[in-house]
């Protein structure tokens, strides 16, 4: 599979366009609305509030990285003739810039709907722990996705609040579908409001609140349920640890008693096994759900959310 790098997009897109306006093969047959999603957590609450009035596809495959995508030639011509795109600006730079140039109007950016808040607003209690990271990022190039931290779906109500603007956003251009999609985005609500509910009679009483994570995507989830991320990496899994910053959260995992060091399914685990090694500490998978793999802990975004507050809650001693 050869993937192309954002730098190309400019020259791919306007061949790309072309042949689908002049008969490429259509991503479905269906007559129904084709929606094009950027990332797992947006097919998610597609697919729940669409049903099967609409077929939803994502950019994103399996087992891919969200932040690191990079768009096929036919992706981004899907792009172009989709009913509606909804992606997350700032996320993934390679969809930022070809939503932009693919002439589509029917586009959805979800930064209002998930309400995002701004990545300091949400670091860990060692207030000058992110100095070095940021310093090392600065070095390396690398920003984390500007102000706003993207993992607003660590929040199930905010997942809500999305399928909501989606529903609302393709009746514009459906409206015979409307009381479909609003029937289905009630239900969403309904299992959203469920599951945050799990989770805070499940973190309720624990006996730590703080939990140490190879990359700082869990900001909504510690905000939501009164808990305490101290992140290794910054909000980008791509940015490297400094000396400094590795030394500091040996000194807050033994200051809070941390029983665990929880690493990702979808990046190396050899820093996380490198920390809890050093301390004699477990290791454990805590899933950003930036996509279902089958290294997964489950098979969508409920039960991987369940399977993490499992982790969470053996990893703090809950009760």
């Amino acid at each position: 599979m050869i993937l192309m790098p954002s730098k190309l997009l400019p020259l791919l897109l306007p061949a790309a366009l072309t042949l689908a306006a002049c008969g490429a093969e259509p991503a479905s047959d269906s007559d129904r609305p084709q929606v094009v999603v950027s990332f797992y957590a947006l097919e998610y609450a597609a697919e729940q509030v669409l049903g099967d009035a609409a077929d939803v596809q994502t950019l994103t495959q399996p087992g891919v990285e969200a932040h690191d995508l990079e768009l096929k030639p036919s992706q981004i011509a899907d792009l172009g003739s989709a009913d509606l795109v909804v992606y997350l600006d700032q996320f993934q730079p390679a969809v930022d810039e070809a939503v932009a140039q693919s002439g589509n109007e029917n586009v959805l950016d979800v930064t209002e709907a998930a309400d995002l808040i701004e990545a300091d607003e949400h670091a860990d209690e060692d207030e000058h722990a992110d100095e070095s990271e940021d310093a090392h990022a600065d070095e390396e190039g690398h920003e984390d996705h500007g102000v706003h931290d993207p993992h607003f779906w660590q929040d199930p109500l905010r997942v809500a609040a999305v399928g909501d603007a989606i529903a609302a956003k393709l009746a514009e251009s459906h409206p015979d579908l409307a009381d479909q999609f609003e029937a289905n985005a009630a239900g969403l609500h309904e299992e959203m409001e469920a599951l945050d509910e799990e989770f805070r009679s499940g973190l309720e009483e624990c006996l730590r609140r703080e939990f140490v994570t190879t990359h700082q995507a869990f900001g909504y989830l510690a905000d939501s349920y009164d808990l305490t991320e101290i992140g290794i990496a910054g909000v980008n899994p791509e940015g490297e640890p400094s000396p400094a910053r590795i030394a500091e959260v040996h000194e807050l995992a033994r200051e809070h008693g941390v029983t665990t060091i929880f690493f990702e399914t979808l990046t190396s685990p050899a820093v996380a096994e490198a920390i809890a090694g050093d301390l004699g500490l477990r290791t454990a998978i805590l899933d950003p759900l930036e996509g279902v793999s089958e290294n997964s802990p489950g098979e969508d975004y409920p039960s991987i959310m369940r399977a993490n507050l499992e982790a969470l809650k053996q990893a703090n001693d809950c009760r």
